[in-house]
């Protein structure tokens, strides 16, 4: 049906306000839309320049002012000069070169199990041992050279001696180690204090092993630094020298904040051209060709660089270098004996160190492999203390050995006996501290 005019003339003004008013409503909804979407992003950006801004005051902050800023973690203290502490004066008693067990960090009181595939070996012929228990604190320790300053110190949480490290561009400090054997292993505790977010990027311990046992850098060395660092992953740096021209260098990926901000335990090998490092009982270098071959190694050097001596310190102690750290496990096949002087113990305890879980899984892959060997397991102590609790300790260390062996590897308890001998059969000098770390040692001998 036909409408008529003056009735479309009637209905035209009321479609043109519906109209308006949906265009009106969709512009407002349009409006509100971009409003809130620009009030999203207004927020995403304000969280993104937040976040950018404190990782770039952080990175700054490592860059101009390293080590700056206080640390909210409680940290042990160094302690340079405490007439009250009876560390002061040289120290005796058995066994000095670890710590009480009342006072062993998170490395020394993880379960061994931890540690079962842990594949570092000591070697079994003591070269250098120092656990500085025969300097006083204040004092540079005697059997050691440096072209800086550092001082032995104690703390509140860990009791033995340490030697605090400065760092330096070119600071080295060197045990009085020469003439390397070809094959030999250097195993020291590290112990960081005062780390937090501002600690510097570029804060690394050097460990070298050159051709010179001098403040010179060498035609030949290998070298594996690690970082402190705490608010960024700096990894394990690993780099050489090979006739003077660097052959080397290259930054391994590695999350390693968590482990260094405690104490912990670092283990190197060298055989022949072959670096390894572990911290812990993780490995994290293993380069075949690191050193040249056909050179004499002469030093071991420690380095340090990036700390801030203010309110961070950096300490090492119980450093240890034996020749050795080769297949033990060949050696007892092929003499039916071998003596160990790397499965350690706590202090005046049984308690087996964990990082000494390396030849006892050589031990263990032995008697896996034939299954007709017997063991007797024979502890030996150095002369430190009364000879009756010394004859008790290593009968007691035996048994821990033993243990070890049927808790973790599963070892039947027939195949294996014990015997403790105290301090009855000495091969080193116990006046010398080399000469009880040879003195404190486990034989395994066929039956």
């Amino acid at each position: 049906m036909k409408m008529p005019v003056h009735f479309l003339k009637l209905l035209l003004p009321v479609v043109c306000i519906l109209f308006s008013h949906q265009a009106t409503d969709a512009q407002i909804l349009r409006k509100l839309g971009k409003a809130a979407e620009r009030a999203a992003e207004r927020t995403v950006e304000r969280r993104v320049e937040k976040e950018t801004s404190e990782k770039t005051d952080q990175a700054l902050d490592s860059i101009f002012e390293p080590g700056s800023g206080k640390s909210t973690k409680k940290n042990p203290v160094p302690r340079e000069d405490n007439p009250s502490n009876e560390n002061d004066a040289p120290q005796t008693g058995e066994e000095n070169t670890s710590e009480n067990p009342k006072s062993s960090n998170s490395a020394g009181t993880q379960n061994i199990t931890v540690y079962s595939k842990f594949d570092f070996v000591p070697g079994d012929t003591p070269i250098f041992v120092d656990d500085f228990s025969n300097e006083f604190v204040g004092d540079f320790p005697s059997r050691w050279n440096s072209n800086a300053s550092g001082e032995l110190v104690t703390t509140e949480e860990h009791p033995n001696k340490w030697l605090k490290l400065l760092p330096g561009h070119n600071t080295a400090y060197i045990p009085d180690v020469t003439n390397l054997p070809e094959e030999f292993t250097l195993e020291f505790d590290v112990l960081a204090t005062g780390l937090d977010k501002k600690t510097s990027s570029q804060s690394y311990i050097g460990i070298v092993i050159s051709d010179n046992n001098t403040f010179k850098k060498g035609a030949n060395f290998g070298k594996v630094e690690y970082s402190f660092c705490q608010f960024i992953d700096r990894g394990v740096v690993v780099e050489n020298n090979i006739a003077s021209k660097r052959v080397i260098r290259n930054e391994v990926n590695a999350d390693i904040r968590n482990v260094i901000n405690q104490k912990h335990h670092v283990s190197v090998a060298v055989n022949k051209e072959r670096f390894r490092l572990w911290i812990n009982e993780v490995k994290f270098i293993d380069v075949p060709r690191l050193l040249p071959s056909n050179v004499q190694m002469q030093g071991i050097k420690f380095t340090l660089r990036g700390i801030d001596t203010e309110k961070e310190s950096i300490l090492i102690g119980n450093i240890k270098v034996a020749k050795g750290g080769v297949d033990l496990r060949r050696q007892l096949l092929a003499d039916g004996k071998i003596s160990t002087n790397g499965i350690l113990f706590d202090s005046g305890s049984a308690n087996i160190q964990p990082q000494s879980m390396g030849i006892i899984r050589q031990i263990y892959q032995v008697l896996q492999q034939d299954s007709s060997i017997n063991l007797k397991i024979v502890g030996h102590t150095d002369a430190d203390g009364d000879d009756s609790k010394n004859m008790s300790l290593s009968q007691s260390r035996a048994d821990s050995v033993k243990n070890a062996l049927i808790s973790v590897y599963n070892v039947s308890s027939d195949r294996l006996t014990t015997e403790g001998k105290g301090e009855t059969e000495p091969v080193g000098d116990n006046s010398s501290p080399d000469g009880k770390a040879q003195n404190r040692r486990v034989e395994f001998i066929k039956l």
